[in-house]
């Protein structure tokens, strides 16, 4: 019977990074249409050695046409990929020396754990001696060392893709590629092996490209994430900054699932920049070089905004729904206007929660609200 998917401890004993391990990776321009469609639209972004980036969008966002691309498992139409100042473009997959991690583990399934990690050392004709340390040491830093003479079957879910991952550890490749290796597994699961795969790649120094649909994931990964859309890239930046300080609307929804508060630009004043908002509010955001009267729409995470009493905030309004979901309760507000308004959503802590029907004011630090014009929300 497999064993339980409880995550051991860290080996103390894990190896340290091999030379070369870590190496920037510079891609140019990169460009792939499917029949007259646009798949990737020149893409372009520099990924510092040791760095855990994630290519962050929705399914036909260019993730994972791009990454195949870095892979060498689709030619580009144009464009450079160069890996530690060596341009690999046009070589084949296994002549780039990348580390491939899939969603499908794609494990022998006649070969013993041993051997399927051993496998990629074989094939580049490593001395017995060097696979036996070599193995040994990866399998101790994922904690498989008491499976490595099991069998694919006999393990789970989680256990075969922690085999995928050594395998692709063991050779030291310069860039490791994921592509959305937690995708079969369940939350739980998924949370522990994001923790997993994280300490390895700290360990190790290692260069990761990670593709994921996953917003939390990509929060909770990486130390810089492409947003893509539509075959380009929409930000590349840092969770935080992505997060906090969206540079389109579509950042801002995908990444936090924003609320948008349509209004006019008021003044601009020391505190920031004022926002009239249609339901009759004023709601103060970050400064703006842009002149009074320009439509925009105020941008808040729900996260991000608060209770207090009503007609004390930017927005008074009714409690229309309270729904629990553990550490947190989503509330959403209906505001007390004439215009025709969505509904403002919030993100409370549990033992805050409103009831339904009741009146409540709505405010946010200015730090905490981006504006967008309207000539940005069809971007």
């Amino acid at each position: 019977m497999p064993e339980t998917d409880v995550m051991p401890e860290p080996s103390l004993a894990a190896p340290p990074p091999a030379a070369g391990t870590g190496k920037p990776l510079s891609v140019t321009r990169l460009r792939k249409t499917y029949a007259g469609v646009t798949a990737v639209d020149e893409v372009s972004m520099e990924i510092a050695a040791g760095e855990f980036v994630t290519f962050l969008g929705a399914s036909g966002s260019g993730k994972t046409t791009t990454l195949m691309m870095v892979a060498g498992f689709c030619e580009p139409d144009s464009g450079s990929i160069v890996v530690g100042g060596r341009d690999v473009t046009r070589l084949a997959p296994q002549k780039r020396g990348l580390g491939f991690v899939f969603q499908q583990y794609l494990l022998f399934p006649h070969m013993t754990v041993w051997d399927n990690v051993a496998f990629p050392l074989t094939l580049r004709g490593v001395s017995k001696a060097d696979q036996r340390r070599r193995v040994g040491e990866t399998l101790e830093m994922a904690g498989l060392s008491a499976m490595a003479r099991r069998r694919p079957r006999e393990l789970s879910g989680g256990q075969q893709q922690r085999v995928a991952l050594c395998r692709a550890l063991v050779y030291r490749p310069p860039v490791i590629l994921m592509d959305e290796p937690l995708g079969a597994l369940d939350k739980k699961l998924r949370d522990q092996l994001q923790t997993e795969i994280k300490r390895i790649q700290q360990e190790l120094g290692l260069t990761v490209i990670y593709v994921t649909h996953d917003q939390e994931e990509a929060l909770v990964l990486s130390d810089r994430i492409a947003v893509m859309r539509d075959g380009r890239i929409d930000q590349f930046d840092t969770p935080r900054e992505l997060f906090e300080r969206p540079r389109t609307p579509f950042v801002a929804d995908f990444l936090g699932a924003a609320n948008f508060l349509p209004g006019r630009l008021a003044e601009q004043t020391p505190q920031g920049t004022s926002v009239r908002l249609d339901t009759g509010g004023l709601i103060t955001a970050r400064p703006q070089a842009l002149p009074d009267g320009t439509r925009v729409r105020a941008a808040i995470q729900p996260g991000r905004l608060a209770l207090c009493p009503p007609h004390d905030g930017f927005c008074t309004g009714t409690v229309d729904s309270v729904t629990y979901v553990g550490t947190l309760v989503r509330v959403t507000v209906r505001p007390m206007s004439g215009a025709d308004t969505e509904l403002v959503r919030l993100e409370l802590p549990s033992g805050r929660a409103p009831a339904v029907g009741e009146r409540v004011g709505l405010t946010a630090d200015p730090a905490n609200v981006s504006v967008f014009t309207d000539a940005e929300d069809g971007e």
